[in-house]
């Protein structure tokens, strides 16, 4: 019952103390991306910690599953578990974890799902509105990442993620940007298309609407949302420079009033601008690969406290 026990109380500390710990990371907005590589880690160890818990506990409360488990295992391993007599506990955190789990299951398939539905109307809508040519008069160029202009005077640019994805501008953005500030646009919508931010986006809001009264997944989902934000904005200014980037991002939300008093939902608009007007170095190398090798060290120290006991019993 020991790693049992030593799964849960490593699930409870890596979802309570270690978000507090990133909050208040000050690295965080110069590393998005490894921020969200960290975060992603994180929430990887809790959910270990539960598969593993569920293993464990149900190996304890079913005795043809413990022996199904230790199949093949050497002589002293299942008893160091000491998984025999604890059938009570067993059933009681197995049935706790296995509800968890199929919540987990739940959720993910409701969101990808719901995202699916969304995506198939958003591109019946943008088909209408802006048909494309028929095949036989197409052009033979690839069609990854097709670039779609709507009539409309408001300067607006977005991305409809899929197989067949497309980069959207408006003929307000075409007149109000010029070229270098419509090539960063789109450099950073083509950036959230090919890391595939709407996946780990769908991820996190179903961690989140699964559990809403878990703060690790609530906050990892906050954290998505803003980082996949600041990663793209990176990969634009990386082509096509920060003032450039910083400049193409306020003409297009001017006219929403973000720069003043506005909704919770715009407010990051006027602080993703300052990031890229200031500057900020990057982490230097050596420091992003501690940072690299912490967070992973978090979904190995689960798999390894796991399996402690049985390797303990092996010397």
């Amino acid at each position: 019952m020991t790693a049992l026990i030593g799964l849960l109380l490593l699930g409870l500390l890596l979802s309570t103390v270690a978000p507090r710990l990133l909050a208040r990371a000050r690295w965080v907005e110069r590393e998005p991306v490894l921020a969200l590589l960290v975060w992603q880690c994180l929430v990887v160890a809790v959910l270990l910690c539960c598969a593993l818990a569920l293993v464990l506990a149900a190996s304890a409360a079913l005795p043809e599953l413990r022996t199904l488990v230790f199949t093949g295992a050497p002589h002293g391993v299942e008893a160091a578990y000491g998984l025999q007599n604890a059938e009570g506990w067993g059933r009681l955190c197995a049935a706790v974890l296995a509800a968890g789990g199929v919540r987990t299951v739940f959720a993910l398939t409701r969101e990808i799902r719901a995202a699916k539905a969304l995506r198939d109307r958003r591109h019946a809508e943008l088909s209408s509105w802006a048909p494309e040519l028929p095949e036989s008069i197409a052009t033979a160029r690839s069609r990854r990442e097709r670039l779609v202009v709507l009539e409309n005077v408001r300067p607006e640019a977005w991305s409809l993620p899929g197989p067949d994805s497309r980069l959207v501008v408006t003929t307000g953005a075409l007149q109000q940007l010029t070229d270098r500030e419509l090539a960063a646009v789109l450099s950073h919508e083509r950036g959230h298309v090919r890391a595939r931010h709407h996946w780990l986006k769908q991820f996190a809001q179903a961690l989140a609407s699964g559990f809403p009264g878990i703060g690790v997944f609530r906050a990892f989902l906050g954290q998505v949302e803003e980082l996949v934000e600041l990663a793209a904005d990176d990969r634009a200014a990386r082509r096509h420079g920060r003032h450039t980037t910083a400049l193409a991002l306020a003409e297009l939300n001017l006219d929403r009033g973000v720069f003043g008093a506005c909704p919770p939902g715009l407010a990051q608009s006027p602080k993703r601008v300052d990031r890229l007007l200031a500057g900020r170095p990057r982490l230097t190398v050596a420091h992003r690969l501690r940072l690299t090798a912490l967070a992973l060290a978090a979904p190995a120290a689960v798999v390894l406290l796991a399996f402690a006991p049985g390797l303990n019993s092996l010397h």
